[in-house]
């Protein structure tokens, strides 16, 4: 199943769902109930910018300035992302009102 996911819907994490750090490895991961995943760096910015309360066209603009890419493709590679971990039930969204 593949989700569309809108400029102006809301990212975030769901409850029982976190970021942490893995200590051991020296990595950060995305925990879920019986369930990680190691995030690489890209992986890591996007999500520690999941609040619940920004779109997923302000995460991409703010990301754009911080990293000076293209917006675009920063919004590309979100959706991407994101709609893997929607899949995996690791991410919800808000639709916009």
């Amino acid at each position: 199943m593949s989700h569309l996911i809108a400029p102006a819907d809301i990212p975030y994490l769901p409850r029982g769902v976190r970021l942490a750090e893995d200590r051991v490895r020296g990595i950060r991961v995305l925990q879920a109930p019986e369930r990680a995943m190691q995030l690489d760096p890209i992986g890591e910015a996007i999500l520690t910018e999941l609040d619940g309360t920004r779109s997923l066209a302000t995460i991409a603009s703010d990301l754009a300035a911080r990293y000076n890419a293209p917006e675009d493709q920063i919004a590309s590679d979100m959706r991407d992302f994101l709609t893997g971990l929607i899949e995996r039930r690791m991410v919800f969204l808000k639709e916009a009102a």
